[in-house]
């Protein structure tokens, strides 16, 4: 099955999951998805994910939520740039989220990164999603 949205479709299985309090979810694997999961996973919204096969030529991604007292710690999670309408950012357009408490991730030509590390590398790019 193609899907339009890869990124959109990842986040949106989060989001599900965390409000059915699933322990984990499982998602179609690619190198941008683990990318995103990696963000994720180094600012601390998910305890972590694994790549694993379920046959030959497919892989999934099972992703471990996490929580904080009941919670889901992901509050708020966006897709910016979609597919029919890309969001680019320079340097010093990198939108703040939640004046510094959440995240943008970007999609840099040094990789997939958050915007504090965007900031540190002096890099922008398309802004694929902002966390909360």
């Amino acid at each position: 099955m193609s899907l339009s949205d890869p990124i959109g479709d990842t986040l949106t299985r989060i989001r599900n999951g965390q409000r059915a309090k699933k322990g984990n979810v499982v998602s179609p694997a690619s190198k941008l998805r683990e990318n995103v999961l990696k963000v994720l996973e180094r600012e601390g919204y998910i305890r972590g994910f694994e790549r694993y096969n379920l046959r030959p030529g497919i892989d999934e991604l099972r992703i471990d939520l996490k929580y904080n007292e009941g919670q889901p710690v992901i509050n708020r999670i966006k897709r910016v740039s979609k597919p029919g309408s890309r969001v680019y950012a320079k340097i010093k357009d990198l939108p703040r989220v939640y004046n510094g408490l959440g995240i943008s991730i970007l999609s840099t030509p040094q990789g997939v990164m958050s915007d504090h590390e965007a900031r540190d590398a002096n890099v922008g790019g398309e802004v694929l999603c902002q966390v909360f």
